[in-house]
């Protein structure tokens, strides 16, 4: 689960217990990127703060803290996916996002290859559910979308292969956050 994390907040660690559980994963990374290519990065506070922030919020034992991406010099998701097949050639990995971010995935470099590198999850987010399954990745792999009953299945899926994962809502957004607003 890879973002910007500025700030972590309760909506973050609401989707990685979900995806935790809904998918029966093992662990689940937090991915705290240097910074998002498709962001402004004016307001990012420094990556030692926001990995402090996520340590603090990932309590499970079956969460892991990493900012890999930072030493591979490449902002993008494409490069750190093919990076951890290549390092971690055993592991059944499932990429896991926001439906925010599967609203605007087809905006990310190289988004059909991270679909065909590993499987995909979403995790339902306020206001994008159906923005998100109207997008353009959900349109043109439609085929590939397991159904939400048989998540578990995912990480053993050859991609494509994807989720969406419906669950309680959290209210949260970093950008309100930053500016101010709590809600």
């Amino acid at each position: 689960m890879g973002g910007s994390f500025n700030p972590p907040h309760a909506g973050h660690q609401l989707a990685a217990e979900v995806a935790i559980e809904r998918l029966d994963l093992d662990e689940l990374w937090w991915i705290v990127t240097p910074g998002n290519p498709l962001k402004s990065h004016d307001a990012l506070k420094p990556l030692a703060d926001r990995l402090t922030a996520v340590r603090a919020m990932a309590r499970d034992p079956r969460m892991r803290v990493t900012s890999f991406e930072e030493a591979l010099g490449s902002p993008y998701t494409a490069v750190s996916l093919q990076f951890l097949k290549r390092r971690y050639p055993g592991v059944q990995f499932v990429w896991v996002m926001g439906a925010d971010n599967l609203a605007t995935f087809h905006r990310w470099q190289d988004w059909r290859g991270i679909a065909t590198t590993m499987p995909i999850a979403i995790v339902d987010r306020p206001g994008y559910r159906l923005k998100a399954l109207a997008a353009k990745m959900a349109k043109a792999l439609g085929s590939a979308r397991l159904p939400e009953a048989k998540a578990r299945q995912l990480a053993a899926m050859r991609p494509p292969a994807w989720v969406f994962l419906t669950n309680p809502l959290a209210l949260y957004s970093s950008t309100a956050i930053r500016q101010g607003d709590d809600s």
